[in-house]
């Protein structure tokens, strides 16, 4: 395990800026990037965010535009106006200097994990991390998130949905990287129903790993929940890292072995020509 620190940074986003938490070991590393859900911080991701950088990761955390510091707009606020914010963190993220841009995670909770499988078709994510990911209609994508009705909402959660009829079901079914999906088993906001939904649609993908954390709730209110949901991760996002190094490492053999393969073709091919044109050559007197 390394030693991990966090700076806070700004993330500009068309006029304004939004604030986030840089954090990372000190060596090209893979980037991770945590969403907080609806009503939620970045708070909730900084101790998790120390856990995953000690892996061997850099990891960025923010606000969500509405939220926070920023909560003032938050009436107002679209998914397309979140959906811009995560856009910002992420190139944010793989614009720094130590982070592989072919080895992205995108973990959200709730309305951040949904926004996260919508955000997979617009940028390169390798794994996606989604935790009781919530669903919202195409139709009233420009509406603000506060204006939704709840009612319909509870209906259209209870219902089988076709991924061809939602954006974020769509990319589900186009994504064909690795995936963690965490379900709380007592969840009366984004009930199974969500879950089953999003369970059917990702089948393109590499790998699925599905938990249930037992008698959680929505918010996971209670420590050992919380707890539960941590350890879920981090060892997830460990054995992705993991699996990503020995491949790395593999690919990096298999290409040194070729270049061998090649030289030594190289070496045996120049020492027939030179032979070939020691005996075509009339002998000296």
């Amino acid at each position: 395990m390394t030693t991990t620190r966090h700076n806070s940074i700004h993330i500009p986003v068309g006029d304004r800026s939004i604030a986030g938490t840089l954090v990372g070991p000190n060596s090209l590393m893979p980037g991770v990037m945590l969403v907080h859900g609806w009503d939620g911080s970045q708070e909730q991701y900084i101790a998790r965010a120390h856990e995953i950088a000690a892996l061997g990761c850099i990891c960025l955390t923010f606000d969500l535009r509405g939220h926070a510091q920023d909560r003032a707009a938050r009436d107002a606020v679209t998914r397309e106006d979140n959906l811009a914010d995560m856009l910002a963190a992420y190139d944010v993220l793989v614009g720094h200097p130590s982070v592989d841009g072919s080895a992205v995670a995108v973990v959200g909770s709730s309305y951040g994990g949904y926004l996260a499988a919508i955000l997979s078709t617009l940028r390169p994510v390798r794994w996606l991390g989604m935790r009781v990911p919530a669903l919202y209609k195409d139709a009233d994508w420009l509406v603000p998130k506060r204006a939704l009705s709840r009612e319909e909402l509870v209906a259209y959660r209870n219902s089988v949905v076709a991924p061809a009829s939602n954006r974020a079901l769509s990319a589900a079914a186009q994504f064909e990287g690795d995936v963690l999906l965490v379900e709380s088993e007592f969840d009366t906001m984004v009930p199974h129903p969500v879950i089953k939904n999003y369970l059917d649609a990702f089948q393109k993908a590499h790998s699925m790993t599905y938990r249930v954390i037992k008698g959680a709730d929505h918010a996971l209110s209670q420590k050992a929940w919380s707890q539960s949901y941590t350890n879920v991760l981090v060892n997830w996002v460990c054995e992705m890292v993991k699996g990503a190094k020995e491949e790395a490492e593999a690919a990096r053999s298999r290409k040194a072995a070729a270049r061998d393969r090649t030289g030594a073709k190289a070496l045996h091919s120049a020492s027939g020509r030179v032979l070939a044109s020691g005996a075509d050559s009339p002998a000296i007197a």
